[in-house]
Parts: C-alpha cells; structure tokens; sequence
C-alpha cells in the first residue's frame, strides 16, 4: 500500500501495541502506538492518522468513550474506528453504539485484521478525495464568484464609460485601467453643436409617443457617426447634441474632423427628414462648430458622471447652431482656417451673435472638396 498508511494502536498493555506493530509494519503500515484514550484523542488532534485500532478495555478512559469523543470532534468524525474487543456479543453491540466502524475479536486472526485495516483505510482514503475535491470545487466557486463580481463591476465601469466616450477611448480606458486622463484638465478642442429646427413646434402638436419615436431615430442616425468619427459625446437634451473633438485623447486635424462628421450627419439627417415629411412632420436640421480652450473633466457624483466641457467655446458653438438656417453648418473663422483647404464655403462676414459682445467671423460649410480631402 502506497503512500505508508499510518494505524494509531490504543492499547493500555504494551506488548498488544508490539503485536499489532509485528503484524502491520511489515505490510507497509506505519504503527504508532499510545496506551490510553487521552494520548489517543491528543495524537488525533494534532495529526489524524488513517486508522485507529482500539482495545476496549482500558483504565480512566475505555475504548467506547474514546470512539465517542473521536465522533464529536468533527476534525475526526470520519477516521475508521476498529474496535478490538475480547468477546461477546454485547460488546460488539456498544462498540457499534459508540461509533466504531468494524470490530476484531481477541485472539484475532492475522488475515482478518488485514482485510478489515485495507478496506477501510481505502475507505478513508476515498473519503479523503472527495473532501480534497469539495474543498477544491469551493475554492473554484468561491474564485468564480470573485470574478463574476469583478466582471460586473467592469461591466458596470465600461457602460458609464460608454456613456459619453467613443468606443476606442473606453478600451483604452479597460486596456490600461487608467482614467486619470478623465481627471479636470484644460485642452484646446473643437466643438460641434447640432439640434433639429421647428423641433418645439413639434413637440407642442404631436402626441409623446411620436416625439419619442423622432428622437430615437434622429440620436440613432448622429450616434452611430459619432462613433465612427470617435468623437467624444458631452450631452443630449432634447433635440440638442454637442460633441468635441481632441479630448480626452488627442486627434490630428479636429476642425477637419468635425466637419467630416458634421457633413454626414446632414446628408443623414435630410434623408430622415424627408421620411418625417412623410408623416407629416416639418424638421430640419442646423450645425454650429467652434474651437477653443475649455475645462475638461468627470463632473458629477457617485453613480451618475458626465465627461463635461466648460468654457466659452462650448457657448459659442451652441449659438452658431441657432443662428444657423435648414441644413447649414456654420463654423468659426478659426475652424474654417484649420479646414479651408478641404472645403467648400461661403464667407457670411461679422454675425452678432446672443452672448457676446463682437460680432463673430463666420463660415457657412457647403460641403467637402472631394478632390483634396481623404475621407
């Protein structure tokens, strides 16, 4: 038998211990002997051995309430128990009582004694896998459910990241596990406003439902190119929509960006609106894009956070969109320098616009220059 199986004897009369180790040891069994219930329970406790063959009769403590004791303590409620008894049917009786798991009379025969410690100690044995492999499928759960929970938590982390950051960002963001780009900083980004005209006319006269249906379709067609433009969403409320450009990570040519995004959203938006026309709602469509310094960062509190921008640039673009007519863009003298080259635009001069105190140079974009821009 491999592994050498360790059999404590209990047995108050020494040359009974040597007669057990005469008959084991040589099989491969490692003996070791104690001569009362007490040195038994303690040689248990600290170092449970395979096997306890037990004698019955002995002073302070007898076997049985050894065997009691043994079943108590849940470290060794499963040890096989023999019981080595002298005779008689009685006792046989109260070892099984006791809890003992098989008994051997006195005098006992060699070859018994050695069927009964293999079968049970491969009992035990069994016993001992099955509660390796518990113990194991325990840890496995116990670490699935760590990261189940970790799982959700990113889960959890990358949708409010989604919220408001394009795709590319928020992997950047998952890759590395760092947001610190996401703490309050100052960039210099370009800003794109966008909201429908006639859109509070609208929503006076038709019923919510309706309104609700234009909305999801008018956020589904700008969702999907700002995405593809990784353009980073600020807000959206109502009708109204600003993106930027250049934060929180640098992109080459924003104005030229923005513009690129900007031209898509209105050949898509035309297309939706003539199937609004279709149900009888009259919308259009307006852009405003500017370029500035701004405040960015996470603003917001515990469960809901938005990746805000806050200066001046983000009102300038809002006014340019309301002073803009169906279907134009306009943009700022700055932006149209950036792009000029890849355009096509009309000069409209100084425009006052509400909030601040000189007119504005303004750019109304026609379209792309197909010739000289790479989409």
């Amino acid at each position: 038998m491999s592994d050498d199986p360790t059999v404590l004897v209990v047995d108050d009369l020494p040359q009974n211990v040597r007669l057990l180790d005469a008959v084991l040891s040589p099989r491969g069994y490692k003996v070791v002997g104690v001569n009362s219930g007490a040195e038994a329970l303690a040689i248990m406790r600290e170092e449970p051995p395979d096997i306890v063959l037990l004698d019955i009769l002995m002073p302070e403590m007898d076997g049985y309430e050894v065997c009691r004791r043994t079943r108590e303590d849940p470290t060794t409620a499963f040890l096989p128990v023999v019981m080595i008894t002298a005779s008689g049917e009685q006792e046989k009786l109260r070892a099984i009582e006791a809890g003992a798991d098989d008994f051997v009379t006195k005098p006992f025969d060699q070859s018994e004694l050695l069927a009964r410690v293999r079968s049970l100690i491969r009992v035990k044995r069994y016993h001992d896998t099955i509660e390796a492999q518990r113990a194991e499928l325990q840890g496995w759960n116990r670490e699935l459910e760590q990261r189940v929970q970790t799982q959700v938590q990113e889960l959890d982390r990358v949708n409010r990241l989604r919220r408001f950051l394009p795709p590319q960002v928020v992997d950047l963001v998952v890759d590395s596990g760092d947001e610190s780009f996401l703490e309050s900083h100052r960039r210099e980004i370009v800003v794109v406003f966008c909201d429908l005209r006639r859109f509070t006319a609208f929503a006076e006269t038709s019923e919510p439902e309706e309104v609700m249906t234009v909305l999801s379709e008018y956020y589904a067609a700008l969702g999907d190119l700002i995405h593809r433009f990784e353009g980073t969403l600020e807000q959206f409320s109502g009708d109204g929509l600003m993106v930027f450009f250049n934060d929180p990570l640098p992109c080459a040519e924003p104005a030229i960006r923005a513009i690129q995004m900007s031209v898509a959203m209105r050949t898509r938006i035309q297309d939706l609106s003539a199937e609004w026309k279709r149900r009888g709602h009259d919308l259009g469509f307006s852009i405003g894009i500017a370029q500035g310094f701004a405040t960015m960062g996470r603003v917001g509190f515990e469960g809901r956070y938005d990746y805000a921008a806050i200066g001046s640039v983000t009102n300038l673009a809002s006014r340019l969109c309301s002073a803009a007519t169906q279907d134009q863009i306009l943009v700022t003298q700055r932006v149209h320098g950036a792009a000029q080259d890849h355009v096509v635009s009309d000069s409209l001069g100084e425009v006052p616009l509400r909030g601040f105190s000189r007119p504005i140079s303004v750019y109304d974009i026609k379209g792309l220059d197909a010739a000289r821009i790479t989409s």
